[in-house]
């Protein structure tokens, strides 16, 4: 799987699906189920470092998270969180972005729009290759007042598809958004030639990505759009209900979704 071919898959009506690895035991597995994308997410601090949020997570967790998985992993493409704070501006960004490269990512994703104007232009002049995140974003879980559904108004609406559309025109490839009514992910979909990796963002988004702790029922209390996989059988079987579950546009169903 390469970048090209997200596109390919977003242009067939293929949907792209997609799932956390922390290590080389999971991302192993997932890759030989055949999981179009492993996403090194700072998830890790909730799920690995037992944080309430992402903030602690630093950029010498990621390179370790990131190492570990990429050195096992052959099929799959593989994207790095950019840690809290590790885009604050454009040279730090760059620098960062290099380092979680060199650790094995293909893609390095990091969250917000329009405010990151420069951090997204500096990545596409060095042809590094960027993933964005746009509606519910955790490392603002404080500034958001918790985590909170996003754009259920007219002007949040268009402002989270405003940023969509610029991150498209800075050479992002592919766009996760998180956390939005059904109705806007589909609009933000249908609006953009790259595509969109939803979470809790309705089954018309071009792909799905879940935290692999939360699909296989470990996380308790998990958001709504969460569904667990791991019912019977084991976690390889699980890992293929998943993928079949998107690909058949079964998952997420409508009591995912906002």
């Amino acid at each position: 799987m390469n970048i090209k071919d997200l596109k390919t898959l977003k242009q067939s009506g293929e949907k792209i699906t997609c799932l956390t690895a922390y290590d080389a035991s999971f991302a192993k597995l997932f890759d030989e189920c055949n999981i179009d994308i492993i996403l090194v997410g700072d998830s890790l601090g909730n799920v690995i470092k037992g944080d309430k949020n992402t903030l602690s997570v630093s950029m010498n967790d990621m390179i370790y998270h990131t190492q570990a998985t990429a050195k096992i992993t052959k099929k799959a493409l593989i994207i790095a969180d950019m840690p809290y704070q590790s885009y604050a501006n454009a040279e730090k960004t760059l620098a960062n972005a290099k380092r979680l490269i060199n650790a094995g990512a293909q893609m390095v994703k990091f969250e917000g729009g329009r405010e990151f104007e420069v951090c997204f232009k500096i990545l596409q002049h060095h042809n590094i290759p960027v993933c964005g995140h746009l509606g519910l974003q955790p490392q603002s879980v404080l500034k958001m007042g918790g985590y909170k559904v996003q754009g259920r108004d007219q002007h949040s609406a268009e402002r989270i598809l405003a940023d969509a559309k610029a991150l498209e025109n800075w050479g992002v490839q592919t766009i996760v958004i998180e956390c939005i009514p059904a109705k806007l992910g589909k609009q933000i979909s249908q609006s953009l030639a790259i595509p969109t990796i939803g979470i809790g963002a309705g089954v018309d988004c071009d792909g799905q990505v879940l935290v692999s702790y939360d699909m296989l029922g470990i996380t308790q209390n998990p958001p709504k759009f969460v569904k667990n996989f791991l019912t019977n059988g084991n976690i390889q079987s699980a890992t293929k209900d998943f993928i079949q579950a998107v690909k058949d546009n079964t998952f997420p169903a409508d009591k995912h979704s906002y």
